[in-house]
């Protein structure tokens, strides 16, 4: 019989410019002549958030996310891309990617959807959201093309979702009390933390609620022994699970960290795609797969059954994103434990309408793929 370390061995062997204004921004356009034809258009929007986004490394307003729509046989697909500092990506370098592939994507079968996904990832590197929109796109195109939302199509009851988590970003006291007042209609809380008054963020969250809260460092804590003592401590405060406590590239301190934690310790930074995962299973409980780390819904998939196989607990999560990419990612989430796919919930101009949120639960659409609508 096959033990744990040959298992993960074998597995990691097979595994191998200028501002944007809030209008659509043209970027790009291909439609080849004759039979099949197809058009592929990318842009831009600018996303405003309703609160300024605060985590551990940075603050932000609005983000910039590229939006990519096919059109082929009469059928339509969308996809997004949220590009992400944390892994050197922006609209215009998303884009410049996107934009290479056009002439060689529009000439596929799109119901070949396995053949360009083995295409984007020989095409496309270093932009994994890319890559991701694309992917999106395309297995909308697929639901689409066969008149069923995608969870059907991968067998799954949308009954089975987990309910999802509102995040509250790091903020000043008696903002996060306001914030988290205004989401008193969503039963989980995901807290923001990572700095020097962490106590002080979850001691303002409490005076306010006593629902179960996640907590996410976003790498913020340096040392194995401070992270345990602030574990510790959130234990003491109806915490579910802690979030990528360490640097992504702290394996031996987070393996230190996982055998003396009273609470399960995500990953969430220091996984992307399915090969990184057999590297993170001694030193995790579970992993935080987000469809713009991956780079869409395939990979996404993947990752999910190679958790599984390694006994990990899964979470899906999300950046910052409209309907599109959490629209997305809610079609896979009868797979998962956990769900944190709110960062529609975080903008006011969401240029699409998808699937809902009522009570924390999932409210899918009677549409196929994504069951997403453009509405601005």
């Amino acid at each position: 019989m096959m033990n744990r370390k040959q298992f993960i061995q074998l597995s990691t062997a097979g595994i191998a410019g200028m501002a944007l204004t809030p209008a659509w921004v043209f970027q790009a356009k291909s439609q080849p002549a004759g039979k099949g034809a197809c058009m592929i258009e990318v842009k831009t929007r600018r996303l405003n958030l309703a609160h300024t986004w605060t985590i551990s490394r940075n603050s932000s307003d609005y983000k910039d996310n590229v939006f990519v729509k096919i059109e082929k046989d009469g059928i339509t697909g969308i996809g997004e891309a949220a590009p992400n500092v944390r892994y050197g990506e922006d609209a215009d370098l998303t884009t410049q990617k996107i934009n290479d592939i056009i002439p060689q994507l529009s000439k596929m079968n799109f119901y070949h959807y396995q053949e360009i996904k083995n295409f984007l990832d020989v095409s496309i590197t270093g932009q994994s959201c890319a890559k991701a929109a694309v992917d999106l796109a395309v297995m909308d195109w697929i639901g689409n093309a066969f008149g069923q939302p995608l969870y059907k199509l991968w067998g799954l009851n949308p009954g089975q979702a987990p309910r999802t988590s509102f995040s509250i970003g790091i903020d000043t006291v008696e903002v996060i009390k306001q914030k988290v007042r205004e989401a008193e209609k969503y039963p989980l809380l995901k807290i923001k933390v990572g700095r020097a008054n962490d106590e002080e963020i979850i001691d303002a969250v409490r005076s306010v609620t006593d629902k179960p809260i996640r907590v996410d460092a976003n790498e913020g804590w340096k040392t194995k022994e401070e992270a345990l003592e602030k574990i510790n401590w959130l234990a003491t405060r109806n915490v579910e699970f802690i979030e990528q406590p360490l640097p992504s590239d702290m394996l031996k301190e987070t393996a230190w960290l996982k055998e003396r934690s009273p609470m399960p310790v995500i990953a969430d930074e220091a996984v992307k795609s399915a090969a990184d995962i057999p590297k993170l299973a001694e030193a995790y409980h579970g992993i935080n797969i987000k469809l713009m780390k991956s780079g869409g819904l395939l990979e996404a998939l993947r990752m999910i059954h190679m958790a599984r196989a390694l006994n990990l607990k899964i979470m899906l999560g999300c950046m910052i994103e409209s309907s599109v990419a959490i629209s997305a990612a809610a079609h896979l989430s009868p797979f998962v434990d956990w769900a944190d796919l709110d960062g529609n919930l975080l903008i006011n101009n969401d240029p699409y309408s998808g699937v809902g949120v009522k009570d924390g639960q999932f409210q899918f659409p009677d549409r196929p793929g994504l069951g997403v609508r453009e509405i601005s």
